[in-house]
């Protein structure tokens, strides 16, 4: 069943069931009015404010001050919440993300490495994957998520042939920790019609057994797309039960807006719908993607508002320019590190050809659409903002907010850039704990992985930016984003570029109040002024005072429009 067949199956259930779905979804409700005092609030204003307390009044903010100008406020019905001391701030707003596909782990195996998960060899990548496909039923897919090739002792990719030992019988497909690779056994691809006389595709690659031209399983980029789309191919239990799961760790983790980048059609008509139906409590920031919304796109039949609503918003379109720098498909102005296959003048490649991206951007732009282009590599940078540039040119806008997704290898000149054409960087921050030592050591140096995510050189230049984890390809983690962006710590235990390191006020904005900016929805969110929506979230403690242990604070509660939808026991 897909995904236009699953809405169909909700609504019939909404119609002949209504009662029980009522039940079974019950959207919670924010009491009239409630206080929180004696609390450190971090209101995330244009001054940075902090205060004692907070008023809410149904789903938005009333008053924010000290403990005893809110406690006039409260009366016979309030409900009242002594902080004790602990920390309040606005809810935190992802700038880049794939919800709900971090609940896709219900349904695959989890083959990633340390830090995030367990597997450090290929022997116990294929165990796993083993593991999962003795259970499945006969013929059905078995998935895996989040291998990395770099932390695997083999350090390489799975093979067809290895997952053909571990099923001739099931297909098999394990995807890259970058979202940009897969690989695949010889019934999956079989299923797929890949073989010997299967051309490239443009912006993809299908790799080959040495010497020869058979697939040896692994796909890039564009040649994923039909995997891709497959893998979205879901039961309605699945989705509900993906939704479920994305929707608990968001909650528990203090995200009250997630952001879901280079959704199709059938995904946003999906997520609309749960929304609607209250399954997905948080509020919804959707990227339709160019390339699945393209011939709507073209011929005007899309329109933002027939998906918008208080808890969902369609926002910039999203493009890919480029692949992934630890996928060796980010495509750089100058080699690689490590040669690839000992290529020493390899510096991937666009996903998007130089002339194409021309056109889709001035097409877009001319239409009047906000734009979230991503770029890993600095030369796919380059390509950005130049189309960017001549679509300004050609149609001038003075608030454009083009988000430029990653922005991972920015330069100065390019940040500067950036700058002049109203363009906004979200970084992937938190590259530096989970790659850094990779990226150093073995794809980009370390002159150029010093510079990697450049939030100090973004300051300097006055550009606003925002700061994402792009989950589920690292997890919802907020408070790691932002202490990346104060400390650069890599893993390994090294500073990865000390003068890109940013303070902890300006790195807390990167995911809230600026990350609400970059789409256009600062006015009702990402701070703590009266009138916004009551989307907060309480820590355990304040990041301000022992920064080195933000990432040990847990999320007390969390609220959306005033209701608690997550509450720690």
């Amino acid at each position: 069943m897909n995904w236009k067949s699953a809405v169909l199956v909700v609504l019939a259930l909404v119609v002949g069931l209504g009662v029980l779905v009522k039940i079974a979804i019950r959207v919670p409700a924010p009491p009239e009015h409630q206080v929180f005092i004696n609390g450190d609030v971090l209101t995330m204003d244009a001054e940075n404010r902090i205060a004692q307390a907070i008023s809410l009044r149904g789903d938005r903010i009333e008053a924010v001050g000290a403990t005893d100008e809110i406690m006039a406020l409260v009366g016979a019905e309030t409900e009242v919440v002594d902080l004790r001391g602990r920390t309040l701030l606005p809810g935190f707003v992802d700038a880049h993300g794939h919800f709900p596909y971090s609940g896709f782990g219900t349904m695959a195996a989890d083959v990633s490495s340390p830090p995030v998960g367990t597997i450090t060899d290929m022997s116990q990548l294929l165990a796993e994957m083993k593991r999962w496909a003795d259970r499945a039923e006969a013929g059905e897919w078995v998935m895996g998520m989040g291998y990395d090739d770099t932390l695997l002792r083999e350090q390489r990719h799975p093979t067809r042939a290895e997952l053909d030992t571990v099923s001739t019988d099931h297909p098999i497909v394990v995807s890259h920790v970058s979202g940009h690779l897969a690989v695949l056994n010889s019934v999956a691809l079989a299923t797929f019609g890949i073989d010997a006389n299967t051309p490239d595709p443009e912006g993809g690659v299908i790799g080959r057994r040495p010497g020869s031209s058979e697939p040896n399983g692994l796909l890039e980029e564009t040649a994923t797309k039909e995997v891709m789309a497959l893998l979205q191919d879901l039961t309605l239990m699945q989705v509900f039960q993906m939704i479920k799961a994305a929707t608990a760790e968001y909650a528990a983790i203090g995200v009250t807006t997630a952001q879901s980048g280079g959704v199709p059609p059938q995904l946003a008509q999906g997520l609309s719908l749960f929304s609607k139906l209250g399954v997905i409590p948080l509020r919804l920031e959707l990227f339709p993607f160019q390339r699945d919304f393209a011939q709507a796109l073209a011929d005007g039949s899309y329109d933002p508002q027939d998906y918008n609503t208080d808890r969902l918003h369609m926002s910039a379109v999203k493009i890919i320019a480029d692949g992934s720098i630890q996928g060796y498909t980010g495509y750089l102005s100058q080699p690689y590190h490590s040669p690839f296959h000992g290529d020493h003048r390899y510096r991937g490649y666009a996903a998007v050809p130089r002339e194409d991206l021309f056109e889709q951007v001035l097409a877009l732009h001319r239409a009047g659409y906000q734009l979230a282009i991503h770029g890993n590599g600095d030369e796919s940078i380059e390509d950005i903002l130049d189309a960017f540039e001549a679509a300004q040119d050609a149609y001038p806008r003075e608030d454009p907010r083009m988000i430029l997704v990653h922005s991972q290898m920015a330069r100065e000149d390019q940040v500067a850039r950036m700058k002049a054409l109203g363009v906004t960087p979200s970084f992937f921050s938190a590259h530096t704990w989970y790659w850094g030592d990779r990226h150093r050591d073995i794809f980009i140096g370390p002159e150029r992985a010093a510079v990697i995510s450049p939030a100090r050189w973004a300051q300097e230049h006055g550009l606003r930016f925002s700061s994402h984890l792009d989950t589920p390809v690292v997890p919802m983690q907020p408070l790691q984003a932002v202490w990346s962006q104060v400390f650069r710590q890599t893993y390994g235990g090294d500073v990865l570029g000390p003068e890109q390191r940013i303070d902890v006020m300006s790195a807390l904005r990167a995911v809230t109040i600026d990350a609400a900016w970059q789409v256009f929805q600062e006015d009702n969110r990402g701070s703590l002024e009266p009138g916004k929506y009551a989307d907060l979230v309480v820590l355990s403690g304040n990041p301000l005072e022992d920064p080195m242990a933000m990432r040990e604070l847990q999320v007390e509660r969390t609220l959306v429009g005033g209701a608690t939808i997550y509450r720690r026991q």
